[in-house]
């Protein structure tokens, strides 16, 4: 994936590490990969909410970005393992601190679960 050259900006830092983990499907694969090697259909089940061709689109950007492995067996059918790299790996505590983040915050973030609706009766007069 053709990255912007981020080389004498104010932030660059930032904007690189950004760069990297966009999107809404990135970090959600990150963080499933912390987990261990997992094959495209365990992904695609802890992410009911992706498509298949979402999920291909990203593997395919982070795997070129160097923050994941995929290893292709020569067997039939064919089996694809992805796991996180190196490189990948050092990004574990910014998506442990992310997750820590979003769960202290769940209520005010729009996937959090719908607040519980109680409709008080009024009393007869």
């Amino acid at each position: 994936m053709k990255r912007k050259n981020f080389a004498r900006r104010p932030g660059c830092a930032v904007e690189a590490a950004l760069d990297l983990i966009d999107g809404k499907w990135k970090g959600v694969i990150l963080y499933h990969l912390q987990a261990g090697t997992q094959r495209f259909g365990e992904l695609r089940r802890r992410m009911p909410g992706i498509t298949q061709r979402m999920l291909t689109k990203q593997l395919r950007a982070l795997e070129d970005d160097g923050l994941v492995i995929r290893k292709v067996y020569a067997e039939v059918p064919p089996r694809v393992e992805y796991t996180l790299s190196e490189l990948g790996e050092s990004l574990r505590p910014v998506i442990d601190i992310l997750k820590a983040w979003g769960e202290g915050h769940q209520e005010r973030l729009s996937c959090a679960p719908a607040p519980e609706v109680v409709v008080k009766k009024k009393r007869a007069a």
